[in-house]
């Protein structure tokens, strides 16, 4: 498992997609206002060293137990949203309008998602002021399968998803 600093330093990948205006601590505190929650501090210290944007190949997949519409072992985060309102790309300030659009639960904070799947930080157990959990939602199964207890051993246990065999065990392509 990385630990936490050495995944933060190599985090973020190279490009403007989804990148949000460097995060201040007054943008922090307008987010947590307008999302009605804590942002876990874990997530803010990433999003200090980019705010938003494209996950190195590195870290652009957490391994799942169980399958899942995208595949028989792992999730994607091919990027993660930052706050803001630049250039109309999607926020962590939207969430509250993907939730309601996409029927999710609530209390969430979408991190990465297309619609069809995302992954969150879940507050319906601990509330507005606590540790979230990470979850992954996907809307074509009508399922959630937690991932992680909290952000940082979320970070903790990301990894490639190059790293991943894509062969089943007799060998065959598996249909992802």
């Amino acid at each position: 498992m990385a630990r936490f600093d050495e995944v933060k330093a190599t985090f973020w990948d190279e490009g403007l997609y989804g990148v949000q205006s460097p995060l201040t601590d007054a943008v922090v505190q307008d987010a947590e206002r307008r999302l009605g929650v804590r942002l876990p501090a874990s997530l803010l210290e990433i999003l200090r060293v980019q705010n938003g944007g494209l996950v190195a190949d590195l870290w652009n997949a957490f391994p799942t137990d169980v399958p899942t519409s995208w595949s028989e072992n792992h999730v994607p985060l091919d990027d993660m949203m930052g706050i803001g309102r630049h250039d109309g790309q999607l926020s962590l300030l939207d969430s509250p309008y993907l939730v309601e659009e996409w029927g999710l639960p609530s209390p969430l904070v979408l991190l990465s998602g297309d619609g069809h799947c995302w992954i969150a930080l879940d507050y319906r157990a601990c509330g507005e002021h606590g540790e979230p959990t990470v979850t992954w939602f996907d809307r074509d199964r009508d399922a959630e399968i937690p991932l992680a207890a909290d952000f940082r051993t979320f970070v903790e246990r990301l990894t490639a998803a190059a790293s991943f065999d894509l062969d089943d065990a007799d060998g065959s392509r598996s249909a992802s």
